[in-house]
């Protein structure tokens, strides 16, 4: 699932598929409020990105963490996820 897709308002050509969300954006996105995805990430439950004062969310990791839950079948606990190693390309 291509979380980013639904908030561009679509799928076409001319969607942009963003590489990274902000924290309100991403919060949205996960159906919490921004202030419970602010305490996780300076609990260290949730990953993040901080670029001088700004956080901000990978789309990327929001897609890996759907596609856990998915493949597991399970819930996804986001403080104690590990996201899957990277390929090597060979």
């Amino acid at each position: 699932m291509n979380i980013s897709s639904t908030r561009e308002g679509g799928a076409g050509p001319e969607a942009r598929v963003p590489i990274f969300y902000s924290v309100p954006e991403a919060a949205k996105l996960i159906g919490t409020s921004s202030v419970t995805l602010y305490r996780a990430i300076r609990d260290g439950e949730f990953p993040a990105l901080r670029v001088r004062g700004r956080l901000i969310i990978p789309a990327r990791v929001l897609d890996e963490m759907v596609s856990t839950a998915v493949g597991q079948q399970s819930v996804v606990d986001v403080a104690a996820w590990v996201p899957s190693p990277r390929r090597s390309a060979d």
